[in-house]
């Protein structure tokens, strides 16, 4: 079943309403700044709008794919633009983020630097399933791939998470449980 076909101004209103904060939390999850945050969140809603006879009912995930694909074309400009401050240097532990996660800034640093020990396509997987609360489903989507292709690189990208983890770290187990809880 196809998008309805009324979809003017009180249709994006609502959808508006209804996504934009995730859709700013995803981007600032990703950027560490809530300003440069709301700018992609701004434009993804601007594709929604000019596309919006092929936004599918439930929108969010569609919302989430175009909100990587830019935050993608934002990560590339910055890396040819020159940069005064290096995202290491920042940290992420900005208050909001740490907030919005409720966990210790400690707990929070410490997830955030476990994920970048993987590759841009694992942190991607790991942060759809914990920070964004998406099903294994809307996640493929995002990803633009099948739910069982979806299925196998959350499996692997676990599995190398918990194989990365320092013996002094605690099990697997516990590693996975603290990463879904600060995700």
């Amino acid at each position: 079943m196809g998008p309805p076909k009324d979809r003017g101004e009180e249709w994006f209103t609502e959808t508006y309403l209804a996504h934009h904060e995730r859709i700013v939390r995803y981007g600032l999850r990703r950027l560490y700044d809530g300003e440069a945050a709301v700018e992609p969140a701004q434009e993804v809603f601007i594709v929604a709008w000019r596309r919006r006879m092929e936004v599918p009912q439930d929108c969010l995930p569609w919302l989430y794919a175009v909100a990587r694909r830019l935050l993608a074309n934002t990560r590339r400009d910055w890396r040819t633009a020159p940069q005064v401050t290096s995202l290491a240097n920042v940290g992420g532990a900005g208050g909001r983020a740490a907030v919005m996660v409720q966990e210790s800034v400690v707990e929070v640093a410490g997830v955030r630097a476990a994920l970048t020990t993987l590759p841009d396509n694992d942190q991607e997987i790991l942060r759809l399933i914990g920070w964004e609360e998406l099903s294994l489903g809307e996640a493929a989507v995002v990803l633009g791939c099948t739910r069982a292709t979806a299925a196998v690189r959350l499996h692997r990208t676990r599995r190398r998470l918990a194989k990365g983890a320092a013996p002094e770290s605690p099990s697997p187990a516990a590693t996975r449980s603290t990463i879904s809880k600060a995700c």
